[in-house]
């Protein structure tokens, strides 16, 4: 396919090493194979071309596709591919629209930033910077300028097996790719496809539930009481040095009357971190015992005050319109901004260290968090038989499924099961004659 104008050789290395730029942009094609041939251009650089027409007939458009740069590779590597290319054209394909359209596909970067753009518009902020976080860490990194389009289960697995070692966060970054792809076909930015998230087996997680018992319960509230009023001592550490340790006397952390009640709060309500932390006055409805959130994790909700926890609400001053107030913010113009106290993180470690609520080296697992008061909020709500569909309206869940992991503490009927077993195993054996029985009763609804 040579015009009259280009020239034509047997692309041999000897041939092609004799090629010497001019100035401008010409063409030297293959005598043997027709459209196979070398670029050159008026830069100085060549590369291996086939140029073909996309039809039949004269009037079908002319085509060209890039094999490579001169020097790249081989004369005869070069000529191979382009047999394979004018193959497919004999077949009907036009590879060189298809390359294009590839090049001007969408991206798998600009999906995630459609993506994010829909979640930032449609779900939470903290919802938004997780999938965020989870994408531009594990995923753009080595697929962002990949066709979207293009991945498939085989790109998306190994970026999960590297997560191995925190399996909840390559759980939830499979997740996330998973929602992003169904979203992008759903919107029409994909063709259907399959999910590049499907099929890949998530890790195992081993899902840490601590639930405080009456007696742990006991220690915490001591411990509170104590940082509120006298402090709570602390000794200084040997390992550093310090000119001017306080005196013994000296060596208490306090914590003020609403930083207790955020804590006692949480376990009396069963309320996430955020939504007592961000409580303000006008949510607060003493007399009908209620707290109208206007926007939790799972939209508005209310949560209803049991009897201590309207008195400690009721005993709270009213300083700042948060009920738990944090630093006020100084404005351009001079005057304050009320914000909520970011966290507990200080005061929580003190109140549980001193409620002997910390981990050890036996048991690294015994550490409570802050939002195990939660939980235990739930655990003692169903160990008291009030059934898994009353908690999970207290606690405002959406999805029964997530109340059901507090469906193992429903123990009464097995229980019950177990002590009929057990006794008519003990009776089949002779009874309990002559034996003193090591059992000692649980009351009912204990943890």
């Amino acid at each position: 396919m040579a015009k009259d104008d280009d020239k034509t050789v047997k692309l041999t290395k000897r041939a092609v090493d004799a090629i010497k730029p001019d100035g401008t942009d010409f063409y030297v094609f293959d005598s043997d194979l027709v459209g196979f041939g070398v670029r050159v251009r008026a830069t100085g650089g060549m590369s291996y071309i086939v140029r073909y027409r996309a039809g039949s007939g004269r009037g079908a458009p002319v085509r060209r596709v890039t094999i490579a740069a001169v020097g790249k590779i081989t004369p005869d590597q070069a000529r191979e591919k382009a047999k394979d290319i004018l193959a497919s054209v004999v077949k009907g394909d036009d590879p060189a629209k298809a390359k294009a359209e590839a090049r001007a596909a969408l991206s798998f970067g600009d999906l995630v930033a459609k993506y994010l753009d829909h979640v930032a518009a449609k779900k939470k902020a903290a919802t938004h910077d997780l999938y965020k976080h989870l994408l531009n860490s594990y995923a753009l990194p080595s697929l962002a300028k990949r066709p979207a389009a293009s991945l498939t289960s085989l790109d998306i697995a190994p970026l999960h097996l590297k997560l191995r070692d925190r399996a909840t966060t390559g759980n939830r970054f499979l997740a996330v790719v998973a929602s992003l792809y169904s979203w992008a076909m759903e919107a029409k930015l994909l063709a259907k496809m399959e999910n590049p998230a499907a099929g890949i087996e998530k890790f195992r997680e081993s899902r840490r539930e601590r639930f405080l018992t009456s007696e742990e319960l006991g220690r915490l509230g001591d411990a509170i009481h104590e940082a509120e009023t006298d402090g709570i001592p602390w000794e200084p550490d040997p390992t550093k040095k310090a000119k001017h340790a306080p005196k013994a006397e000296n060596r208490r952390v306090k914590i003020d009357a609403t930083v207790a009640a955020a804590l006692r709060l949480y376990v009396l309500t069963g309320a996430r971190r955020s939504e007592i932390l961000n409580l303000t006055w006008d949510m607060v409805d003493l007399e009908r015992g209620l707290l109208f959130l206007q926007d939790s994790k799972t939209g508005q909700k209310t949560i209803i005050l049991n009897g201590p926890a309207q008195l400690i609400l009721s005993e709270l001053p009213r300083v700042d319109r948060f009920v738990i107030p944090g630093q006020a913010k100084k404005r351009p113009d001079g005057t304050m901004e009320s914000r909520p106290r970011s966290d507990l993180k200080r005061p929580w470690a003190a109140v549980r260290k001193r409620a002997g609520l910390n981990a050890d080296a036996d048991n690294p697992q015994f550490r409570v968090r802050l939002h195990d008061l939660r939980h235990t909020h739930a655990s003692i709500g169903v160990g008291s038989n009030l059934g898994l569909p009353i908690v999970g309206k207290l606690l405002g869940h959406k999805q029964t499924r997530t109340t059901e992991r507090y469906a193992h503490l429903e123990t009464d009927p097995v229980r019950k099961a177990s002590e009929a077993i057990g006794a008519r195993i003990m009776d089949a054996m002779g009874g309990r004659k002559g034996r003193k029985s090591n059992v000692v009763l649980m009351k009912k609804g204990g943890n």
